[in-house]
């Protein structure tokens, strides 16, 4: 009887192992995306996470037809990306791009690890707690002298703009758990939205208010379409307690006479002189910002820029027409997947509504912040867009595992 009880034993504690192994592989890309306030702490996390990876995954097989449409364009990516390093003018500058390569793995590793509702929900709420912390350290520096242009809060981070493109990604996600979930049935996440909107607010960043202002009506008119008429008296309540600053502040977005308005026009006709010079595969990675001086209009304001304040700009002026495409096909797939399943599950009768709208809302308003800034280009931002990105696949995983046995 001896064998055959060994027999049957060894599997339960080989699965019990792969699962140990599963979870931290799990909580390892989880915790890379709760510490991006400390990117060295993040990088860490990410790479240990790559560590655990093969094992982790070794009983989790996914289909390989459930996430070709994203590793297909993935794939796109990585390859202009090469392409324009070894194309570069100055190759030993750019290889240091390659350093993008961990953080775009992150979306290789998403839908492995964390797979179906549960885990996303997980993963989302647990970001949520962070990025509220995050959002009410940057409230507290009001106390601190911060707050105004020349000042602004920015969190744990060393630039306002991350600062805001993070609050900005969870705070789609959150918004849609609260009107199309379940969410505002729970307190905490109601004061988890007030202190990232204030500080989203506080942040004085345009770009994210313009993101934010393009998907909040959007997702309003689908749940909630009576709200939409209460958003008049909210603005003109708005303009009536509003600081003067701040009014000001919304006041320049479409003023082109604002010095960084023009600022911005002048570097949209530099990057399209850039284009046009090198069109598929670009200057180079980090050459934009060396060779600016080269193709800058004589009125801009500024002689030197760190980029092109345009994520699509940037990245095609860097690496060329191939790479935005790659970079458009990935939101293409992420957004209509999302879309067609949100479609598939009733829309917002089905029980995964938020999540589907939360994702779509989370990339177009990232991606319309994004024509205002570079914030593709920042590390801490492009990570959570990356998880927004998966979401979709994430979900997509699991329904396709429950499917599938799992491997020998």
């Amino acid at each position: 009887m001896a064998t055959p009880h060994r027999e049957l034993t060894a599997p339960a504690a080989d699965d019990s192992a792969d699962e140990r192994w599963r979870r931290l592989g799990y909580w390892g890309y989880g915790l890379h995306l709760c510490t991006i306030f400390g990117i060295a702490l993040s990088n860490l996390f990410l790479g240990l996470t790559f560590l655990v990876t093969p094992r982790a995954v070794r009983s989790r097989p996914v289909a390989s037809r459930t996430l070709e449409p994203i590793f297909l364009p993935l794939s796109l990516y990585v390859f202009g990306l090469a392409v324009s390093i070894a194309l570069s003018y100055e190759p030993r500058v750019s290889v240091a791009s390659l350093s993008e390569l961990m953080s775009l793995g992150t979306l290789y590793l998403a839908p492995y690890l964390v797979r179906g509702e549960r885990e996303v929900r997980r993963l989302v709420d647990a970001l949520t707690l962070v990025i509220a912390a995050v959002a009410l350290y940057g409230l507290a520096q009001f106390f601190f002298g911060y707050g105004d242009i020349e000042r602004r809060i920015r969190g744990p981070f060393s630039h306002y703009m991350t600062f805001a493109g993070v609050l900005l990604v969870v705070d789609l996600l959150l918004l849609a758990r609260m009107i199309c979930g379940q969410g505002a049935r729970r307190p905490w996440r109601w004061a988890a939205l007030a202190a990232i909107n204030l500080a989203l607010l506080g942040s004085l960043t345009r770009n994210a208010w313009v993101g934010l202002g393009l998907t909040l009506p959007v997702l309003l008119f689908l749940r909630r379409p009576r709200w939409l008429a209460g958003l008049l008296p909210a603005a003109l309540l708005f303009v009536v307690l509003a600081p003067v600053p701040l009014l000001h502040r919304v006041w320049s977005i479409g003023n082109l006479g604002d010095a960084s308005n023009y600022d911005r026009l002048c570097m949209l006709d530099a990057g399209i002189h850039m284009i046009a010079e090198r069109p598929l595969f670009g200057l180079g990675p980090d050459e934009v910002q060396r060779r600016y001086g080269v193709y800058r209009h004589p009125t801009a304001p500024r002689y030197w820029v760190p980029h092109l304040h345009n994520s699509l700009l940037q990245l095609t002026a860097e690496s060329g027409l191939v790479t935005l495409a790659a970079y458009c096909w990935m939101m293409a797939a992420s957004i209509g997947l999302a879309i067609r399943r949100y479609r598939a599950e009733g829309g917002l009768a089905g029980p995964r509504a938020d999540l589907w709208l939360g994702a779509v809302l989370a990339l177009v308003a990232f991606n319309l912040a994004g024509l205002f800034e570079n914030n593709w280009g920042d590390t801490e931002v492009q990570r959570l867009a990356l998880f927004a990105l998966a979401l979709p696949f994430c979900l997509a995983a699991g329904d396709a595992g429950a499917e599938m046995p799992p491997s020998a």
